[in-house]
């Protein structure tokens, strides 16, 4: 029989749902945690979350959001928040489609993370990959000028196409340029599935891309 899951918060519980956030504004939802909001750091899809803790950890007058659309991963994340204390973190419950294209404005972000999204493998699904062309002009219009989209995956058929959506993108210049991506990037807290695929042999892929300041941008 499998552990129940534990859905008392031992504190302040960091989760905000979808629709506090567009009535009221990201400045209310972090009102008295840290002195100034924006630009957000943002990870679409935290999965076991120790990334974005660290993220917050280490930088805790930013303001750190992370997105994710499993509920028990939620939930469990936010536990650990309230344990910590940690009070630069808010979890959002949602499609990472919907909150940046609903919930967050342009020029807000200063940075993303996408760590090893789903490569939804199977050819039908396809089109449900994060990294697609609309998308990732959304990621960019979200950016600050000069603001950084992470993205990481051991999928060897979506590296690919990350690979080619990046370099499309007139908004984005690759910062790893002149190598498409890295295989390794030093001083990287690795992800505990980052680090099973790395056991596994897996290939890994990392890109840095950087919001334009020129011209170019949107």
């Amino acid at each position: 029989m499998g552990r129940t899951l534990k859905r008392d918060i031992p504190g302040i519980d960091r989760r905000v749902p979808p629709d506090e956030i567009g009535e009221k504004g990201w400045e209310a939802v972090f009102a008295g945690d840290v002195e100034r909001v924006f630009p957000l750091v943002v990870e679409l899809g935290f999965g076991r979350g120790e990334f974005l803790l660290d993220l917050a950890t280490r930088a805790p007058d930013v303001a750190h959001v992370g997105v994710e659309y499993s509920h028990k991963r939620v939930l469990k994340l936010a536990r650990r928040i309230a344990r910590m204390e940690l009070c630069n973190v808010r979890l959002v419950n949602a499609r990472a489609e919907q909150v940046v294209s609903e919930l967050l404005a342009s020029g807000s972000v200063q940075m993303f993370w996408v760590n090893f999204p789903d490569p939804w493998p199977k050819k039908r699904h396809l089109r449900r990959r994060l990294i697609q062309p609309a998308q990732v002009a959304l990621l960019a219009d979200r950016l600050v000028p000069g603001g950084i989209l992470e993205a990481a995956t051991d999928h060897l058929d979506y590296a690919e196409q990350i690979d080619a959506v990046l370099a499309a993108e007139p908004a984005l210049e690759n910062a790893y340029a002149p190598a498409r991506f890295l295989r390794e990037v030093p001083d990287r807290l690795p992800t505990a599935y980052e680090l099973e695929w790395r056991a596994e042999g897996r290939p890994l892929h990392f890109w840095r891309y950087r919001r334009r300041a020129g011209p170019e941008a949107p």
